[in-house]
């Protein structure tokens, strides 16, 4: 039985679909809260429910009873986001360090933690979370592997960030010219899975990034070809998104532009040596731009 934590997430509904095709039994923690049509997809999938949340040990302890490995993809950034309710403090850190204390005690042979890339590693509340219960994981005496995704391609080329691409706009933070290793969410799914089995991700920490390093003003003129639309560009200096972090007073407004000067500073991670022992087919950012934009190959050339 593998536990999936966050299953209704984005990356966590992924890694239960590709559980459920590997025939492995799913049981999927849910909050009493979570979307009903989301829940009921899992169903369809044969997922046990759990009605639980990290923020509730108890609900954890029978999540975790009978589990082989626990899969956590749970971060109250950025949409289940509510201060001192549901934060980075309350459910980043507390509800991630009592599922490993819950995981622990049950016997669980192997915890899958999803972080972010080393290199996107600027002070802010969410990197220091993140670090934090990477420390407490390592020291749990469990089998472990700790992913490091580099920017999920469905987040950062979307309009959740400003890079708009049905209407032809994207913001660019900084100068927009230091290659990036942008992921699927795909892939980072199928990443999680295959730890499950695959030696080399035995008490490993996994950088994970894409099949190439792509400059933001290159993904901008993929997007411009494959759309065949120019693209109206607005530029965020490195200088406001220090200023922004240093106003803020929230842990969401703290961490965004962190994470945004995370992008202006490049995030290049080499693939080669972990695609020799785990071989995952990576998603490029011109099968993604293809993808969103309804376009297939034929239309690049």
């Amino acid at each position: 039985m593998i536990v999936v934590a966050g299953a209704t997430g984005m990356l966590g509904r992924e890694i239960c679909n590709r559980l459920a095709d590997r025939g492995e039994r799913v049981r999927a923690l849910v909050r009493r809260t979570s979307d009903p049509s989301k829940v009921a997809g899992l169903r369809e999938l044969g997922a046990e429910m759990v009605a639980g949340d990290i923020r509730e040990p108890a609900s954890l302890d029978v999540a975790c009873a009978g589990a082989s490995a626990v899969i956590t993809t749970v971060s109250a950034m950025p949409f289940s986001y509510e201060p001192g309710v549901n934060d980075i403090a309350t459910t980043d850190v507390a509800g991630t360090r009592a599922l490993i204390r819950a995981a622990r005690d049950a016997g669980v042979g192997h915890f899958i933690y999803t972080s972010f890339s080393a290199n996107l590693d600027l002070e802010c509340p969410l990197r220091n979370a993140k670090r934090a219960v990477e420390a407490t994981l390592r020291a749990s005496g469990m089998r472990y592997t700790i992913l490091r995704p580099s920017a999920f391609m469905e987040v950062w080329l979307s309009p959740a960030v400003g890079f708009d691409y049905p209407n032809a706009r994207a913001t660019i933070y900084g100068v927009g010219d230091r290659p990036i290793s942008f992921i699927a969410i795909g892939d980072v799914a199928e990443f999680a899975v295959r730890s499950l089995t695959e030696p080399a991700a035995r008490n490993a920490t996994l950088e994970l990034g894409g099949p190439e390093a792509v400059a933001p003003l290159d993904a901008v003129r993929i997007f411009e070809r494959i759309s065949g639309r120019p693209f109206e560009l607005t530029h965020v200096p490195e200088e406001a998104l220090v200023a922004q972090q240093a106003a803020a007073t929230d842990e969401m407004a703290q961490t965004f532009p962190a994470l945004m000067r995370g992008m202006a500073l490049g995030d290049a991670i080499p693939m080669a040596a972990l695609l020799s022992t785990i071989p995952v087919e990576l998603t490029s950012v011109v099968g993604y731009a293809e993808k969103v934009l309804g376009r297939t190959p034929a239309h690049t050339q």
